[in-house]
C-alpha cells in the first residue's frame, strides 16, 4: 500500500514538473511574431474549444477539431501559442465536464508539453514558410504523427504510474483502435493546412464550420443510435419478462398436469399448420400458435377433482369448465401486447351454430384463428390419452371432425386440416417432453415477439 501511494505521489510530482517546465520553455522560446495573425490565433482557439466539446468518441472512433487546431497552431504560429490554445481548451472543457483532479493535472501537463514540442519541431522544419507544397505536406504529417506519439506517451506513462495500467495494454486497447480515425484526421489536417496556405483565413474558417457541423450531426446520430440500442435492450428485456411470465404459466401447468400442457403444445402446432395452409401472414401464424399454447391456461381454476377426473363430468363440473376461456383470456390479456391472444383464447369454445360458450357467437362472428384452435383442440382431445376418455385413431377422429363440420366446427377449415394431416403426416408426441419443449421454445418466442408485427 505504501509503495502504491509513493508511486502515485511520484506520478503527480512528475506532472507538476512537466507542466512548470513546459511553461518555462514556452516563455524562453516565445517570439512576438508567433502570436500573429490574431485572426488565425482566435479561430484556432475556437476550433480547439468547440472541437473538444463536440468530440466524437464511439466504437473506436475519435474525431475532434482540437487536435487539428493544435497542429495548425504549431505549424503556422509557434510553440507558445499552440500551448496556450491547448491549455485554454483543457480548462474550458474541464469547467463543462470536470474530470478527477489527477486526470486534470495530467491533461494540463500533457497539453502544455506536446504542443510545445510539436511547435519547436515545426519551427525547426520551417513547415509554414518558403517550401514547396510537397515538403510542407511532409512536414505537417511529421509534426502530426510525432505529436500523436508524444501525447499518447505522456498520458500512458501517467496511467502506468498512477493507475498501474500496463503500457502494452494501453497500446492495444487505446492507441491501436484509434489509428484508423487518426489517419483520417491526418488527411483532414492536410486539407486544412493546404487551404489556409493557399487561400487564407476565410477558407480555414469555412472548413472549421463544416467540421463543427459534421461533429454535431454525428454526435446527434450516435446519441440516437445509443438510445435505439438501449430501447432495443429494454424491449428485449420487456419481451423476455412478458413471455417468461406466460411460459412460466405453461411450465407450471405442465408441473400440475403434463397431459394438459402437452395438449396445449399439440393444439399450437396443429393450429399454426392450418394458418400456414390457408396463407395467413407470419404474424397471424405466430398469434394462433401462441394462443394454442395458452388456450387452456384458464384450467388453473379447475379443482383436482375436475382436472384429474376419471369419470364423466357432472353438470356442476361443466359449469366450472365453461369458465376457463374467460379466466384464461383475463390472465393473458393483462400482459402488455397480448390482447389479440386473449381474444382468441376467449372464443376458442364458441361454435359455428352458436351453441358454444362463453358468449354464444356463431358463424363468422367467431374469430378465424379461434376456429382453428377449436379444430386442433377437438382433434387432439380425441387422439391423445385423456383423463376421462380413451384415445381414438386418427381416422376415427377425422370422421368425427367431418360429422360436426358446419355445426360445431368451420367446415372449410376442417377440410384444410384433414388435408394437411394426410399430406404432411402431422402429429404430436404426447408421451415425452420433446415436442412440448420444441413448441414452447422460449428464446425463439422472444425473438418473434420483437421482430414480428402484431396481427390486427
Amino acid at each position: 500500500m505504501k509503495g502504491f501511494v509513493t508511486r502515485r505521489n511520484v506520478a503527480i510530482a512528475l506532472q507538476l514538473v512537466l507542466l512548470v517546465g513546459s511553461l518555462a520553455a514556452a516563455v524562453l522560446t516565445d517570439r512576438a511574431s508567433d502570436w500573429h495573425p490574431l485572426g488565425l490565433l482566435f479561430l484556432l482557439a475556437i476550433m480547439a474549444i468547440v472541437g473538444d466539446l463536440l468530440a466524437i468518441e464511439a466504437k473506436g472512433i475519435h474525431l475532434s477539431a482540437a487536435g487539428l487546431a493544435l497542429v495548425l497552431a504549431m505549424c503556422f504560429l509557434g510553440p507558445a501559442p499552440a500551448m496556450a490554445i491547448g491549455l485554454l481548451a483543457i480548462v474550458v472543457v474541464a469547467l463543462a465536464k470536470p474530470p478527477p483532479r489527477a486526470l486534470l493535472l495530467n491533461n494540463l501537463a500533457t497539453f502544455a508539453a506536446y504542443p510545445l514540442l510539436g511547435g519547436l519541431l515545426a519551427r525547426l522544419a520551417d513547415a509554414g514558410a518558403g517550401s514547396s507544397a510537397q515538403v510542407f505536406a511532409l512536414a505537417v504529417f511529421g509534426v502530426y504523427w510525432t505529436t500523436i506519439a508524444i501525447n499518447f506517451g505522456l498520458i500512458a506513462g501517467f496511467r502506468r504510474l498512477y493507475l498501474g495500467q500496463s503500457l502494452r495494454g494501453q497500446i492495444r486497447t487505446i492507441l491501436v483502435p484509434t489509428l484508423p480515425s487518426e489517419a483520417a484526421a491526418a488527411m483532414l489536417l492536410l486539407a486544412f493546412a493546404l487551404a489556409y496556405r493557399a487561400t487564407g483565413l476565410v477558407a480555414l474558417a469555412v472548413l472549421a464550420l463544416a467540421l463543427f457541423a459534421f461533429q454535431a450531426l454525428t454526435n446527434a446520430l450516435l446519441v440516437s443510435q445509443d438510445r435505439a440500442e438501449q430501447l432495443t435492450v429494454r424491449s428485449t428485456e420487456l419481451a423476455s419478462l412478458q413471455i417468461g411470465v406466460l411460459a412460466a404459466l405453461v411450465q407450471t401447468l405442465s408441473l400440475r398436469d403434463k397431459m394438459t400442457a402437452r395438449h396445449s403444445a399439440a393444439v399450437a402446432r396443429y393450429a399454426k399448420s392450418i394458418a400456414q395452409a390457408i396463407g395467413c401472414s407470419p404474424a397471424e401464424q405466430e398469434l394462433v400458435h401462441t394462443a394454442g399454447l395458452l388456450h387452456d391456461i384458464g384450467k388453473f381454476i379447475f379443482p383436482d377433482k375436475i382436472l384429474f377426473a376419471d369419470r364423466r363430468l357432472t353438470d356442476e363440473d361443466w359449469e366450472v369448465v365453461k369458465k376457463h376461456p374467460t379466466q384464461g383470456a383475463r390472465v393473458v390479456g393483462r400482459v402488455s401486447g397480448y390482447g389479440p391472444v386473449a381474444e382468441i383464447i376467449l372464443a376458442h369454445h364458441e361454435r359455428i351454430d352458436g351453441a358454444g360458450y362463453p358468449h354464444g357467437l356463431s358463424g363468422d362472428d367467431v374469430p378465424l384463428l379461434s376456429r382453428m384452435i377449436s379444430i386442433a383442440d377437438t382433434y387432439d382431445v380425441m387422439t391423445a390419452r385423456d383423463s376421462y376418455r380413451d384415445p381414438v385413431s386418427s381416422a376415427e377422429a377425422i370422421a368425427e371432425l367431418r360429422r360436426v363440420s358446419g355445426s360445431q366446427l368451420d367446415g372449410n377449415l376442417v377440410e384444410v386440416f384433414i388435408r394437411i394431416l394426410d399430406e404432411r403426416g402431422l402429429g404430436f408426441q404426447h408421451t415425452t417432453n420433446d415436442d412440448f419443449e420444441r413448441e414452447l421454445d422460449f428464446e425463439a418466442r422472444v425473438a418473434g415477439f420483437l421482430e414480428t408485427p402484431k396481427a390486427a
